[in-house]
């Protein structure tokens, strides 16, 4: 049973039946960032209840999903300005800010549908539903000019996916050549490359706008998610688990050199709708959900029937 924003559940009358002992917990997580001198974690952004954070391109901004109902939010990086973007029923993941500032995309999709493309302006306003599929659609990601958005589509069964780019003017999709099988794509900051995941999440795959050709990035005979680019483009950092370990990871484009950034054994992450998220802060500082859920006993007055 649950009452508010507390889950109630595993009840237990008293000997003297007088008063029902139940557990109550309340799911909450904290975003950290990881510093890299102390090697330790610290909160981020006040330790909001957040994850899927993406930021404005002048670093002044921040959009994210509220990990209590997944509703997208915009603020200023110091918590003011604050606004909801997106409500409930509508589910809705990984807000992506237009270079510009201007937009923000992502996708969703009302109980019971496939998820779709949305653009919502940052200023507020009803999303606009730009592409449509009998398909899932997820994680949108911008074009360094605007102009585009690149996509995964994911077959119902998930069986199946490939990535798309969307032509913002003419609302055109057009599939990326060689990418069967392949999700969660990434533009460069240039440009000139784009980043996806195989969809058994095993490899990192690099797809270059010049050549038109894909290459291995990483094998990591494990887990890739959440793949990042720097602001420099040298390297594209990820969470993952090599070699049996789970870890955040980078890779250097130019020789495909891999380094450990840090190991998470042992961190209690919070697990969102498509895992453990990571992102990077502006100054390219890990970030992570860390569970904070409250779990208490609770004594109630209670008479047996």
């Amino acid at each position: 049973m649950t009452t508010g924003l507390m889950n109630v559940g595993d009840p237990v009358p008293s000997r003297d039946g007088k008063k029902l002992f139940v557990e109550g917990w309340q799911s909450r997580a904290e975003l950290v960032r990881y510093d890299a001198k102390s090697r330790q974690f610290a909160p981020y952004l006040s330790g909001i209840s957040a994850m899927g954070l993406d930021f404005s391109r002048d670093g002044e901004w921040v959009a994210y999903n509220d990990y209590g109902d997944g509703a997208i939010w915009r603020s200023k990086v110091d918590g003011t300005q604050k606004l909801q973007l997106t409500f409930p029923p509508m589910q809705t993941y990984l807000p992506r800010w237009s270079p510009d500032g201007k937009q923000i995309a992502f996708f969703g999709h009302p109980p019971g549908e496939p998820s779709q493309i949305y653009v919502v302006p940052a200023t507020g306003g009803v999303p606009e539903l730009i592409y449509r599929s009998g398909t899932n659609l997820a994680d949108p990601n911008w074009s360094p000019d605007g102009k585009s958005l690149v996509f995964g589509e994911n077959a119902l069964s998930n069986q199946g996916s490939e990535v798309y780019v969307l032509d913002m003017k003419t609302r055109n999709a057009s599939k990326l050549p060689g990418s069967d099988g392949l999700f969660s794509p990434r533009w460069s900051p240039n440009g000139r490359y784009l980043v996806a995941i195989t969809l058994d999440s095993l490899k990192l795959m690099l797809f270059d706008f010049t050549t038109q050709k894909w290459t291995e990035l990483v094998n990591a005979k494990g887990f890739i998610g959440y793949p990042n680019w720097s602001r420099d483009e040298r390297y594209l950092y990820f969470h993952g688990i090599l070699d049996k370990e789970e870890g955040y990871f980078r890779v250097q484009i130019s020789d495909r050199k891999l380094e450990p950034i840090l190991s998470l054994k042992g961190f209690q992450a919070a697990v969102g709708p498509f895992g453990n998220w990571s992102g990077v802060a502006p100054d390219e500082s890990p970030l992570f959900v860390r569970d904070a859920s409250i779990q208490e006993i609770y004594a109630l007055d209670w008479q047996a029937p």
